[in-house]
């Protein structure tokens, strides 16, 4: 059961990366400012909501799972981990809600635009090694069966 919860969690995290990242970019990209506001309020609400207690839940069920095993595939997920978690808390969560509040008071200037492309920056490096956790822990499942 909690190799489910783990699974599903981790996919509902990446997922919501993935759409917070696809869809900065194309509004930035092909939609007004309005667009622009209405995805910045998104993702703060509801989608940092989800995204937190995701990661949460991957991150306790995943070192949950971990204690029973090792090697060299737990190894890596175990060392990307701490950058997944830092690069959220100290970068991609405050970029989202000083984005969402610049964006509400029409604040789109440089400063907006600089923490706008860190983020996309974090969230890109963020979205990778997320992939490649769940790229590994389908070969450790995998080698598993």
């Amino acid at each position: 059961m909690k190799q489910i919860i783990h699974r599903a969690a981790a996919i509902t995290a990446t997922l919501c990366v993935a759409t917070f990242f696809s869809s900065t970019l194309l509004v930035e990209l092909f939609g007004s400012i309005e667009a622009i506001r209405q995805v910045k309020s998104l993702i703060v609400f509801p989608g940092l909501f989800i995204l937190v207690p995701a990661i949460a839940l991957t991150g306790a069920t995943g070192l949950s799972l971990a204690k029973q095993r090792s090697g060299r595939i737990i190894n890596r997920k175990k060392k990307r981990m701490p950058f997944i978690a830092m690069n959220g808390v100290f970068i991609l969560i405050p970029a989202a809600i000083f984005l969402n509040q610049w964006a509400t008071e029409g604040y789109l200037d440089t400063p907006f635009y600089l923490l706008q492309a860190a983020e996309l920056i974090a969230g890109a490096v963020n979205l990778v090694l997320m992939a490649m956790n769940i790229i590994d822990g389908k070969k450790f499942t995998h080698k598993k069966r």
